[in-house]
């Protein structure tokens, strides 16, 4: 018989063991991800394609062109990568695992985090690199502020991914996820701006455009590589409220069960 000593791991093992559950799921999910790069490759080549294709219309149509087409198909590029996010987890309740994750010491938080990072840092690479191509081949000035750029796209993912999680929490199928995050992913980064310059479309349009967070994330990293600290923050600030929603709900739904295999 086994008898409850009253042992209770203190504060810093608890957050070792914590640490060490996080680190097993992503390093898991990091090789998922490595064996799988296809889709990642995708949003990489088609907006360097479109941006060489684009770029002498966007020039020619408004001031600052350059700037204009590299952040608008990153951004909307970077929104289709939201069904990646959202596929990690919808991968677990399609394959009954996340029954299974449940049930062990991790709470719902960390699974979300072992999920999610290496997402997170394929979101980053895709943006730095589309960023990186954009000053080396596409002729955007190299930005003066590299830290403010670096915490724009940190920021921008973060909203991806939480957007992403909720998706998973409450869609039932691949299918209905790849019909959301598709169309919505289109749907905002256009409205936004991204694919066309918002002052080229309709006035109803300019204004339905502040409800999307491609418009923000479009101000914040154009104010970014302008180097414009204060038309950066405000942006940030909106999209960072964004991501914590998002993610407080979808730890809420699958904590409070709606994550079981059961209900798909």
């Amino acid at each position: 018989m086994l008898l409850d000593t009253g042992y209770r791991a203190g504060p810093i093992a608890a957050l070792r063991e914590s640490v060490y559950r996080i680190g097993a799921l992503a390093g898991h999910n990091t090789t998922i991800r490595l064996r799988d790069p296809g889709q990642m490759i995708s949003y990489l080549v088609m907006p360097m394609v479109l941006m060489l294709v684009l770029k002498p219309l966007y020039v020619r149509a408004v001031e600052g062109g350059t700037t204009k087409v590299v952040t608008g198909l990153l951004v909307m590029f970077s929104v289709f990568a939201i069904s990646i996010a959202g596929n990690a987890i919808l991968a677990e309740r399609t394959w009954k695992t996340w029954d299974r994750l449940r049930v062990s010491r991790a709470p719902a938080a960390e699974l979300l985090l072992g999920k999610t990072l290496p997402i997170y840092l394929v979101m980053i690479v895709q943006q730095a690199i589309l960023l990186g191509y954009g000053c080396l081949v596409i002729g955007l000035p190299i930005p003066g502020n590299i830290p403010l750029v670096l915490m724009s796209i940190l920021i921008w993912a973060f909203t991806l991914l939480a957007i992403g999680a909720l998706l998973a929490a409450i869609v039932r199928s691949h299918g209905e996820l790849s019909v959301i995050s598709d169309v919505g992913a289109l749907t905002l980064s256009s409205l936004g701006g991204a694919l066309v310059p918002l002052s080229l479309m309709p006035d109803w349009a300019q204004v339905a455009a502040h409800v999307s967070p491609g418009y923000w994330a479009l101000e914040m990293l154009q104010a970014a590589v302008a180097g414009d600290t204060a038309g950066t923050l405000l942006p940030a600030a909106i999209l960072l409220g964004i991501a914590l929603i998002s993610g407080a709900f979808a730890i809420r739904r699958l904590t409070r069960g709606w994550g079981r295999g059961g209900l798909l």
